[in-house]
């Protein structure tokens, strides 16, 4: 869905019934965002200053995450 700083950030098929969300990915490491507001769920292994620069990334492209969340099928 979107790819920024090496992270990448995108939904899972079965996260259908959850509010809307983003899963970020880089080096072995994993997080889940809740959005709107923006708000860590969990995380596994990033650091703190990781964490700070994707929420950057995700208050930046909070339209186009939460277009593309609209456009999955079966929303």
């Amino acid at each position: 869905m979107l790819w920024e700083r090496g992270y990448r950030f995108s939904f899972y098929s079965y996260d259908l019934g959850e509010p809307i969300h983003v899963h970020v990915t880089k080096a072995g490491c994993e997080a889940k965002f809740w959005l709107q507001p923006t708000r860590l769920a969990w995380n596994r292994r990033f650091r703190e200053h990781e964490l700070v620069e994707i929420v950057e990334i995700l208050s930046a492209n909070e339209s186009l995450i939460v277009e593309k969340w609209n456009e999955r099928p079966g929303h």
